[in-house]
């Protein structure tokens, strides 16, 4: 999770952390069915109605990729993580073709007004968490012509599905490319999940979570595919030109992702495959060489290094002891070569590239009295997370021969920033804005500065 949990007033008089562990109950037999998700979507909380809506009771079973919070008698306290929340699926509300399509422009207008021209969209081709598959609003935007950026979509590796998945997606990748030729839209990519999240307790690790009084569970967190698994379906993506987008966060699911490109290279040979490792949030020190041994790139959300509430009240507090120290490693896959593309997992989190430029540089959000998180050697120098966001997330969309850079050939994608962040202390980062927003050479957010009118006449 990347946002505080909230609540409608009244339902919960209890701590986050509380929440998250299943520790207040939505136990009640009156009011319409309720659910509600955590902004990353690993987890939901659901009222009784909802629960006996979907028909979950104290005999249905943990599904392998989630858990069911439960009350002393079996039945759901609640609180459902992970793959669990997809009991609810078959009684959520459906989105309507028309609101996804609006919530895709609206979404659009927003990223452009930050400077972005382009996107990895990690959830396209299945419908995940309550979330319609965008794919169809994405055609039709292109249909349109109110596709102003060019997009890259991942398409969703169904957890419990199997190798047959991978031919499904190689002929939704050549049909897009059939009928839009222009690279508007590739399919080119397939998300697989390999774990889940720290503040829940999903995410996987090589040490055991701790409980609230300091004591080493029997819990390491889920990974959601088989390591065998993962290895044959990384090894066949590799081998069909597929590249695989893989969210490890838990430095066990990091070393699990790693070992199924390992797999693929054996297998297959080195290929152009450009994949890579979102969030990374834990890395252990033995794996960090790897990333640039295997061509691994690491896929960072940089706003997410920083000391604040909901790191060091439901993270740090429940990992091993010395464990703070390996939070988000940046400085040390730097120094151990690794290539960085950079994104945010918005709307888990703001998609200003700035913000995230900004706690890059100096591992602490604007105004925080708090050390810099994993020690200042974990630092990136500023022109390296801005390459991270620019050049490097064009590298990892194969998008480097038209954008990325500013040179003769490419697309003329322009963002202008004021002020200039280089021009700047480390610390005031943060004030730069994004001025205006050039694609393909039209400007589509900002105004003309008055120099340049002046200029061009």
């Amino acid at each position: 999770m990347r946002s505080g949990s909230s609540a409608a007033a009244g339902e919960w008089t209890t701590s986050p952390a509380a929440i998250l562990r299943g520790g207040c109950s939505m136990r009640r037999r009156a009011g319409d069915p309720c659910s509600l998700q955590s902004r990353d979507h690993h987890s939901t909380w659901a009222s009784t109605a909802a629960i006996e809506r979907a028909g979950v009771t104290a005999e249905t079973p943990d599904p392998a990729d989630g858990r069911i919070v439960r009350e002393a008698d079996g039945f759901p306290a609640g609180t459902f993580h992970e793959g669990a929340g997809d009991l609810f699926e078959h009684v959520r509300p459906d989105t309507s073709a028309e609101l996804a399509y609006q919530g895709l422009l609206r979404a659009q207008e927003e990223l452009i007004a930050l400077g972005i021209t382009g996107w990895q969209d990690a959830m396209v081709g299945a419908a995940v968490a309550g979330i319609a598959d965008p794919l169809a609003a994405y055609e039709r935007a292109l249909d349109e012509g109110t596709l102003e950026v060019h997009v890259v979509g991942a398409q969703w590796w169904v957890r419990d599905g199997g190798i047959e998945q991978v031919e499904r997606m190689l002929a939704r990748r050549a049909e897009i490319a059939r009928r839009h030729p222009d690279r508007r839209l590739d399919l080119g990519t397939t998300k697989i999940m390999v774990d889940g999240v720290a503040e829940n307790q999903t995410a996987a690790m090589l040490d055991p979570y701790r409980d609230e009084a300091g004591h080493d569970t029997c819990n390491h967190g889920l990974s959601f595919i088989a390591p065998a698994d993962l290895r044959c379906y990384v090894t066949a993506l590799d081998a069909a030109g597929q590249q695989v987008h893989m969210h490890a966060l838990g430095d066990r699911a990091v070393r699990e992702a790693l070992d199924a490109l390992q797999e693929a290279r054996d297998v297959n040979g080195s290929t152009d495959g450009r994949h890579h490792l979102a969030h990374i949030q834990v890395v252990a020190e033995q794996d960090v060489p790897r990333f640039a041994a295997l061509g691994a790139i690491a896929n960072i959300q940089a706003l997410w290094a920083t000391h604040e509430d909901q790191l060091d009240e439901l993270t740090l507090p429940f990992l091993q002891d010395g464990q703070d120290a390996r939070q988000y490693p940046f400085g040390d896959l730097a120094r151990a070569g690794a290539r960085f593309a950079a994104g945010s997992d918005w709307p888990v989190s703001t998609a200003d590239p700035i913000a995230a430029i900004h706690v890059a540089v100096n591992r602490a959000y604007p105004g925080s009295g708090r050390g810099p998180l994993g020690g200042v050697h974990q630092r990136l120098d500023l022109e390296t997370a801005l390459a991270a966001y620019t050049s490097g997330s064009a590298y990892v969309n194969r998008r480097e021969d038209d954008t990325g850079s500013v040179r003769e050939g490419c697309l003329a994608n322009l963002v202008v920033i004021d002020p200039n962040p280089f021009s700047v202390p480390a610390s005031e980062i943060h004030r730069s804005r994004v001025t205006s927003t050039w694609i393909e050479g039209r400007l589509v957010y900002g105004a003309v500065p008055a120099t340049t009118l002046k200029e061009s006449r």
